[in-house]
C-alpha cells in the first residue's frame, strides 16, 4: 500500500512486460506505480525457455528476481491488487482498484495480458502449460522426438502439424471430429507420416498435469506424451476497452512500433499486444514502452 496517490506513470500489470517498463521508468527517475494482481498467464508452466540468461528457470524465479531488481529504484512503488476502473480526468488518468483505492498519473501502461479460453475438455486445463502446450520455441526442445499430438483441424491443424514436425516425427493430428482438411493437405500429412485421427475427444487422462492418454468418445485411447494446442484468447482486463483503446481484428490492443495505443498517453506492452507470447518479447516491449513514455514526458515538460 502507498500513501502517494499521484504518479508520473501507472503500470497496470506487474509481470514481465510491466516490470520491464517499470525498470526503464525507475531508471529515468519517474514516479511509478505498478498495480498487479499476481496471476500471470504462465503460472502453471514448470520452466521457461528461449530467454537468454534465464533458460530453464521457473517463471516464478524469473519474475521474483525481476521484481527485486525493479524494487531497488526508489521512485517505483508496488500495489498488490486489481485495477478495475479507469477514466481520463483533465490532463491525468484516474485508476481505481477493487479495494477502493484511487490513483492518478500523467501516463498509463497497460501490461494486463490475455486470458486463454480453455476448451471444455476434461483434463485440458490441468495439463495446460505443462504437457498441453502452445509454443514449440518455449517447450519443443525438451519434448523433441516425443510421441506428440496436435489438437486442431483445417488450415490451422495442417500448418501447426507442419511446424511441429520439425521437433518430432512421431506426430498425430487429432481433429476432434470430422476432418476439414483439404484432400491435398491430408495427402501431404500422410506423405510425411503424420497420422490423422478424426474421433471426437472425451478427455485428457493425466497425472499431475502430465498427459498419459487422449480418451475418445467411442471408448478408444491414444497414448501421447505431449499435445500442442492453441486456444482462443480474450483481453484479461476490461480497462483497455473502457479507456477507449482500439483492438485489432485478432483481439490485440492496437499499438504502433513504439507501443503507443490509439489513445494519447496510454501505452500497452506484452501479450495483450502481440501473438509472440514469450518472456523475451514481453520484456522487450515493456522496455520500449517505458523509454518512449519517458521521452514523451520530457518533451511535454521541457
Amino acid at each position: 500500500m502507498t500513501d502517494n496517490k499521484n504518479f508520473d506513470a501507472i503500470i497496470i500489470g506487474g509481470s514481465y512486460s510491466g516490470l520491464s517498463a517499470g525498470m526503464a521508468l525507475g531508471r529515468s527517475l519517474r514516479r511509478v506505480l505498478i498495480i498487479d494482481g499476481g496471476k500471470p498467464c504462465n503460472i502453471q508452466a514448470p520452466h521457461s525457455h528461449n530467454f537468454l540468461t534465464q533458460d530453464g528457470k521457473t517463471p516464478k524465479e524469473i519474475s521474483a528476481a525481476a521484481k527485486r531488481q525493479v524494487a531497488k529504484y526508489e521512485t517505483v512503488t508496488f500495489y498488490n491488487g486489481l485495477a478495475t476502473h479507469g477514466t481520463k480526468t483533465g490532463q491525468d488518468f484516474k485508476i481505481s482498484t477493487r479495494s477502493g483505492d484511487d490513483f492518478t498519473a500523467k501516463k498509463l501502461i497497460l501490461a494486463t495480458g490475455v486470458s486463454d479460453q480453455i476448451p471444455e475438455i476434461p483434463g485440458f486445463s490441468e495439463c495446460w502449460g505443462i504437457s498441453v502446450i502452445h509454443c514449440p520455441y518455449c517447450h519443443g526442445y525438451e519434448l523433441r522426438n516425443a510421441k506428440t499430438g496436435i489438437l486442431g483441424n483445417g488450415d490451422y491443424g495442417f500448418e501447426f502439424s507442419k511446424m511441429i514436425s520439425n521437433w518430432t516425427r512421431d506426430l498425430t493430428l487429432f481433429t476432434n471430429g470430422k476432418s476439414t482438411l483439404t484432400p491435398w493437405q491430408s495427402e501431404k500429412l500422410k506423405k510425411h507420416d503424420i497420422k490423422i485421427v478424426e474421433t471426437a475427444v472425451a478427455r485428457f487422462e493425466h497425472e499431475s498435469g502430465l498427459i498419459k492418454n487422449i480418451s475418445f468418445k467411442d471408448g478408444s485411447k491414444a497414448g501421447v506424451q505431449t499435445v500442442y494446442a492453441r486456444t482462443p484468447f480474450a483481453q484479461r482486463s476490461t480497462l483497455p476497452k473502457a479507456l477507449g483503446c482500439e483492438l485489432t481484428e485478432e483481439g490485440y490492443i492496437n499499438v504502433d512500433a513504439l507501443q503507443r495505443t490509439t489513445v494519447p498517453g496510454i501505452f500497452a506492452c506484452g501479450d495483450n499486444t502481440s501473438p509472440m507470447r514469450s518472456i523475451s518479447n514481453a520484456v522487450a516491449s515493456g522496455a520500449a514502452s517505458g523509454a518512449v513514455l519517458n521521452k514523451e514526458l520530457i518533451h511535454e515538460e521541457f
